[in-house]
């Protein structure tokens, strides 16, 4: 096995070349990128993304990337196209084909299967002159004048323009149809990142039985309601069943260090007045950014100036938010 002299400076090499040519693609982004957004915007149907060998594990990211930003969209590979695969695209679907050359054999077969469908294609390639390019209705221009390998053979830099090109694509869609951080979350609805845009208070309160005692609830029924529930506090009411005040674990140390007896204390001795609150309609991150802010572990969930629940920080941990 042949050794690397310099493995960083050959990485950087690398790094630098790639980056190079994203700054490339970008001074050429021009008003024929812009009319390929314009005519995707209007467009009824879907974006089918093609290419073959590295392009297609390219079209398939792309692909997934629209699909989470709201635009739907789904991959054809090139070789099965032409053997029934063509029959995935309907009346109002573009085509992107990918290609760094536009001149592969396969992509000679496959354009002209696609024009007579009577879409819409656009040739995302570097040679605009190539036989992908004369025939596609857009072109997205992704120029890659040399590979990062020294063979100048292996799709790297290439693969690095498109999958750019097709962030920025997708990017510029996201913004135009005005997709926000709930349209994001209608998409993503499962792991830390969604919970993040979705998951409210009222999500997760309800998993916990309230721990709760009145103003003259003796102190001993009140440690028994705190140890019962398993939440380390408990909420304090009035007569009206209003929030008044919150003991937790640290009240009861307090107490025991201050008291020598717990005879004739009642819950209103010990407690906290004022606790800090949360309604249940505010997101699951307003919670941990409350705790986070103030120091604590939990927050009483309080509607109508009711308690309702508790939320605290280890049902955060366990949705993965923290």
């Amino acid at each position: 096995m042949k050794l690397v002299k310099n493995i960083q400076s050959t990485a950087k090499k690398v790094l630098q070349e790639e980056a190079e040519a994203i700054q490339k693609i970008s001074e050429k982004i021009d008003s024929e990128f812009e009319a390929c957004v314009n005519h995707l915007l209007t467009s009824n149907g879907r974006v089918v993304i093609t290419g073959i060998g590295k392009s297609a594990i390219i079209a398939q990211k792309i692909v997934a990337t629209l699909n989470s930003t709201g635009t739907p969209a789904l991959f054809m590979h090139a070789a099965d196209a032409i053997h029934g695969d063509l029959g995935m695209i309907q009346d109002g679907d573009t085509v992107i084909c990918i290609s760094k050359s536009g001149d592969t054999p396969e992509i000679k077969v496959l354009v002209p299967l696609i024009k007579r469908t009577g879409v819409k294609l656009i040739a995302m390639v570097s040679n605009t002159k190539s036989y992908l390019g004369k025939n596609a209705d857009f072109i997205l221009h992704a120029l890659a004048e040399k590979e990062a390998d020294l063979l100048n053979l292996a799709p790297t830099t290439s693969t690095t323009v498109a999958l750019a090109l097709g962030d920025a694509l997708a990017v510029c869609l996201l913004e135009c149809r005005g997709f926000n951080s709930n349209d994001f979350a209608k998409y993503h609805p499962g792991g830390a990142l969604g919970k993040k845009l979705y998951l409210k208070v009222s999500d997760i309160y309800p998993h916990h039985e309230l721990p709760c005692v009145s103003v003259h609830t003796s102190v001993k029924e009140s440690i028994v309601e705190i140890s019962s529930k398993r939440l380390g506090a408990t909420a304090v009411v009035n007569a009206d069943g209003e929030l008044v005040g919150i003991i937790t674990d640290g009240d009861v140390r307090r107490m025991l260090n201050s008291h020598d007896s717990l005879a004739g204390l009642q819950a209103q001795d010990i407690m906290t007045a004022s606790p800090k609150t949360i309604h249940p309609d505010a997101f699951a991150t307003e919670a941990l950014h409350q705790m986070q802010s103030r120091n604590i572990t939990s927050l009483v969930v309080v509607e109508n100036a009711k308690p309702l629940g508790f939320v605290h920080l280890h049902d955060l941990l366990k949705e993965g938010l923290v």
